[in-house]
């Protein structure tokens, strides 16, 4: 099979396209013929380098996390999934590798694909859908008349966690450009800020729960606009000891990650609030659940881009400039 690979760690580098075996299929997985893939951020971070003491990749690496496709071989432990089978996916952290012709993951992390949508839009979901659902309904427990502020409405989180917050019922602010305030007024924002015009932490108060997505001083600004009790879930850092945990890291890591959110800790303790870190984790039944919210119509993808398989490059550039509009992704087949 034909797949792009970083071979070591750089920022400049291109990523390679090799020839390599078809993944052989352990008995809990299923071989996936991938269609279409995605660009995430974090793709172009592994490739840097910049969490090669957190997450112990081998080199070279095929990158690459969300992937649709059709299920072509089966292990003899699958009850799920049968050969034919449109899905969409996320692997578990260290099983990535969607940039290629073929994956096998395994069957818990694995979703029918929506049948509403396209495979270019089932692609573009997984690791933005699960961010969104795991800060929004499994950390924060939004509930309706809650109030919640989503950073970067028009990127890819932010795209879908507006209109998942909307489905259940939060008052949603987000911050954008100028140029983007149509598209997340679509998608549902009821308060809606230019971040190069304006200090959302003038303009909001007694919020319930924020999803922070920008950097460290948009952190503390968060922990400002929050009611007492009230949640900051951080996707961009800094990393606490929860996520140590969840990575099951060196005891040296463990400690390290304490220092690195000890700060902005202790100004959550002294607010009466409350900070966590999100790294995403693979999960196939909570990806079922956006699945049928998308086959309801209540969430939509929102693509910006497709590009080739041969333009996965090209692809990566893209998404590095930071202007993206919902998700850029990569036609495999």
């Amino acid at each position: 099979m034909k797949a792009f690979i970083a071979r070591r760690y750089s920022k400049v580098d291109k990523l390679e396209m090799v020839d390599l075996p078809e993944p052989v299929v352990n008995d809990n997985e299923v071989l996936i013929q991938i269609h279409a893939a995605s660009i995430n951020l974090i793709d172009s971070k592994l490739k840097s380098g910049e969490f090669k003491l957190i997450l112990p990749y081998k080199l070279p690496l095929i990158l690459g996390h969300d992937v649709a496709g059709v299920v072509t071989k089966t292990g003899y432990k699958v009850s799920r999934f049968n050969v034919g089978d449109e899905v969409f996916a996320q692997p578990a952290v260290l099983k990535i590798g969607t940039l290629a012709e073929y994956i096998a993951i395994n069957e818990t992390n694995v979703a029918l694909k929506p049948q509403n949508i396209s495979m270019e839009e089932a692609a573009s979901i997984p690791l933005v859908g699960l961010t969104a659902w795991q800060a929004l309904i499994e950390k924060a427990n939004l509930k309706k008349g809650q109030k919640v502020f989503i950073q970067a409405g028009s990127g890819g989180v932010g795209t879908f966690a507006i209109q998942l917050a909307k489905h259940v019922g939060a008052t949603v602010a987000t911050t954008t450009s100028e140029t983007n305030f149509d598209l997340v007024k679509r998608l549902g924002a009821d308060v809606v800020i230019d971040y190069k015009r304006d200090d959302f932490e003038t303009m909001l108060k007694d919020y319930d729960v924020v999803l922070n997505s920008q950097d460290t001083k948009s952190l503390e600004k968060s922990l400002r606009i929050l009611k007492p009790n009230g949640k900051v879930i951080s996707i961009s850092g800094p990393p606490d000891v929860g996520f140590a945990k969840q990575m099951n890291t060196p005891w040296f890591l463990k400690f390290i990650m304490k220092l690195l959110s000890f700060g902005i800790n202790r100004k959550a303790k002294r607010l009466g609030v409350d900070y966590s870190f999100l790294f995403m984790r693979a999960n196939g039944n909570q990806l079922t659940e956006i699945a049928s919210l998308i086959n309801n119509g209540a969430i939509k993808p929102v693509l910006d881009k497709v590009f080739t398989f041969e333009q996965a490059n090209e692809a990566l550039t893209y998404v590095e400039a930071g202007r993206t509009k919902g998700k850029v992704v990569v036609k495999v087949k």
